[in-house]
């Protein structure tokens, strides 16, 4: 059987919180996202945030990437972004590891929009293939994306025509994933 995006998301997603927990004894924590208002939030620590995945509220759809680049967002990409409100989940793919983005709050939703039609905008320009990005790595440049046309995922160097295929779909990709978690 065949696993969809959203349940390898969330089987993801129990098994970070759940070892961040075994880990800790807390919930995850993110300095980065510090005063930033979610609906994950359970507790407040200082200068940190304890989150934990919370029902996603928006519009469950990338519409406006979509309406302001005339094209059709895979639809891999539009169940992976609206799933869950969580913060960034930290990761390994084959000794790489990186940071799964993940939408914070409503507004947090709106950001990532406007990002992926900048990032389509600028490989438009450039006459690159669309890609969507759905990973961080610690290289400002190279980031972990979508193919729109065939739903790979592609490590790619943001700019270039350097991309290489890591998985044949997302939900693949968030299957072997393992967590990385420093306590």
């Amino acid at each position: 059987m065949t696993r969809t995006v959203s349940q390898a998301l969330h089987q993801f997603t129990r098994h970070y919180v759940g070892l961040c927990q075994e880990k800790t004894g807390l919930a995850p924590v993110s300095h980065e996202l510090y005063s930033i208002p979610s609906p994950c939030i359970i507790r407040t620590g200082d200068e940190c945030v304890y989150w934990m995945p919370a029902a996603f509220t928006a519009d469950p759809h990338l519409q406006p990437v979509e309406n302001a680049l005339g094209i059709a967002v895979h639809p891999d990409v539009a169940e992976y972004y609206t799933q869950q409100f969580a913060g960034d989940m930290q990761a390994n793919f084959e000794g790489l590891p990186l940071s799964l983005v993940q939408v914070w709050s409503e507004d947090d939703f709106i950001r990532l929009q406007e990002n992926l039609i900048g990032h389509l905008v600028t490989q438009r320009r450039l006459k690159l293939p669309p890609t969507l990005f759905i990973a961080t790595l610690e290289s400002e440049f190279d980031i972990i994306s979508v193919c729109n046309l065939s739903g790979e995922i592609i490590l790619e160097t943001f700019g270039t025509k350097k991309r290489r295929v890591l998985a044949a779909d997302i939900a693949t990709f968030l299957s072997l994933l393992t967590v990385e978690f420093t306590a």
